[in-house]
């Protein structure tokens, strides 16, 4: 993996995205894509996400969290992209 192509974003999910096991399908996404960083609920509903790994697995990534899982109702995601850092895993807070 070339450090060039190493992107980390921040995402907002908001709509129905809590008590839906947003938090859980998206951890084991980002395992599956190895990324590293962290999923936490947010105390105004929504979910925010924090991600790091190769561009391609970022882009894929971020499409699969405009739909989420299928109990989930996404009304927006707001994406950002951050500095990257040094996240241990993918974890969910």
């Amino acid at each position: 993996m070339e450090i060039m192509n190493e992107k980390a974003v921040a995402i907002t999910i908001e709509g129905r995205v809590q008590n839906v096991g947003f938090r859980y399908h998206t951890r084991k996404l980002a395992q599956e894509l190895a990324l590293t960083g962290f999923v936490r609920n947010r105390g105004d509903g929504s979910v925010h996400v924090e991600a790091q790994g190769p561009a391609d697995a970022i882009e894929s990534f971020v499409i699969w969290c405009h739909q989420g899982p299928s109990r989930a109702r996404v009304d927006r995601v707001l994406v950002q992209e951050i500095p990257t850092g040094d996240y241990a895993g993918f974890v969910v807070r």
